[in-house]
């Protein structure tokens, strides 16, 4: 018996493929999927955040569960090489910064 393999994917960026940095990722789910909208969080005043958004994208209920399947994992092995992420807290509150 051959053993079944899966499809050959290739990876191919796009026209409009671009790569940017975000220290702040809100999420809004809903009936039908959940939308990252990603940011650079700038303190503006020591109470004053100012956040600007540059990149919103959709996501099915699933491949939202898959991304967090796949963040937990990549997370674990990055505090298993370099030691745990600590998120830091903001005063007067029990939530981690954005």
């Amino acid at each position: 018996m051959h053993p079944v393999s899966g499809p050959k994917i290739a990876l191919v960026n796009g026209p409009d493929y671009r790569e940017g940095y975000a220290n702040s990722v809100q999420i809004r789910p809903n009936l039908w999927d959940f939308l990252l909208m990603f940011g650079i969080a700038t303190q503006t005043a020591p109470d004053a955040v100012n956040i600007q958004n540059f990149q919103g994208v959709y996501l099915s209920p699933q491949q939202a569960k898959a991304l967090s399947n796949l963040l937990q994992d990549n997370i674990r092995q990055y505090e298993s090489t370099f030691g745990e992420i600590h998120l830091e807290q903001k005063q007067g509150t029990n939530g981690p910064l954005q």
